[in-house]
């Protein structure tokens, strides 16, 4: 017969097997998964190759510039060349095209934002219209969606008689108006924007020091960033989409400049491709295969020491067939310069 305190010792060295036991699994589970992770450390699985679905990609469109003769050094903050993947994803952009009801969708959009569906043309694609209250016009391409805004302040100087609003102000104002017109993608929904204060002088613009010194202000809008990259245009530091925003809260009175050259990604059609390594980008850029984004204030045969090196997304503003990566080379004295980022045997002729 078993008495109560044998029971009790049984019990007491039941419990210690079985935290033993614990303890034994938990030891042993942490020197499995130290194992497997030290073997993939020496034994890494192999990466999967890019899928480079696309075929040939069409080579990027960089606008011609001239530039002077500049002789680059790198300088970073890391002491080099950042470490950059092996492969990005490229985007297929669908094209739009011309039908029977562009007209009528740009009429459509010029009323939402104000103008006369009655309009003057241009050329082939392009309609000028007037708007209802105010002496603006707007210029638009029935068959790319872009158009560009202009306001006759000769006529009415009123929208630059008052200070600008905040820039945040003056970008809910602009959301405003292109939500209005569905003009408002997803892409600016989570992109960034810049501001510039502007100031009237000789009969045109040009950079104020503080809001007390403007006359208006311009937003300029960027898509979201993709894969984490940011996205760049063909001038750097400026959109594809911008508007001049007055402090007078008036329609027509409000948005006196801008432009509009927008075009979707399908970022359901995707495809990755292999990229230069940060030493071939560099070779390829300091040999002035660049494109100059930014000549900032350099002068022929200066010394240009290139501070930062990253890759970006590169928005042309006109129809392009693919979204694609570039390197970004930012340098002293507003020097930026871009290049293809994808390895040159995957682009055509």
């Amino acid at each position: 017969m078993v008495t109560l305190t044998q029971a009790s010792i049984a019990s007491r060295k039941g419990i210690r097997y079985i935290i033993y036991s614990i303890i034994f699994i938990i030891i042993a589970r942490g020197i499995i998964l130290t194992g497997i992770s030290v073997y993939k450390k020496i034994f890494p699985p192999p990466p999967t190759p890019p899928t480079v679905s696309f075929g040939k990609l069409s080579k990027l469109s960089f606008p011609e510039k001239q530039k002077p003769v500049l002789n680059f050094s790198l300088e970073t903050a890391e002491g080099g060349l950042p470490q950059f993947p092996d492969q990005l994803k490229v985007y297929f952009m669908p094209k739009q095209s011309s039908n029977l009801l562009s007209l009528d969708f740009a009429q459509d959009r010029a009323n939402r934002l104000g103008f006369n569906i009655e309009a003057q043309q241009l050329t082939e694609s392009s309609y000028k219209f007037y708007h209802k209250t105010s002496p603006s016009t707007m210029e638009s391409n029935i068959i790319t969606g872009s158009f560009s805004l202009s306001y006759d302040l000769n006529v009415d100087p009123s929208p630059i008689s008052v200070k600008p609003p905040l820039p945040e102000i003056a970008r809910n104002s602009i959301k405003s108006l292109l939500s209005g017109a569905d003009l408002y993608p997803d892409d600016f929904e989570g992109g960034r924007f810049e501001h510039n204060y502007l100031k009237t002088e000789s009969g045109g613009f040009i950079v104020a020091n503080s809001l007390s010194d403007a006359n208006i202000i311009r937003i300029d809008l960027f898509r979201k960033n993709y894969d984490n990259l940011a996205t760049v245009t063909q001038t750097a530091n400026e959109g594809n989409v911008w508007f001049m925003v007055s402090g007078i809260k008036e329609r027509g009175k409000e948005v006196i400049a801008g432009e509009y050259h927008y075009f979707p990604i399908d970022e359901t059609q995707v495809a990755t491709y292999p990229i230069k390594t940060a030493d071939m980008a560099w070779q390829e850029f300091s040999s002035a295969n660049y494109y100059p984004a930014s000549l900032g204030t350099t002068l022929e045969g200066e010394n240009i020491k290139i501070r930062k090196v990253y890759l970006a997304y590169y928005d042309a503003g006109i129809y392009t067939e693919f979204f694609q990566p570039v390197y970004v080379f930012e340098g002293d004295k507003n020097f930026v310069g871009y290049i293809p980022a994808v390895v040159t045997d995957y682009y055509g002729e």
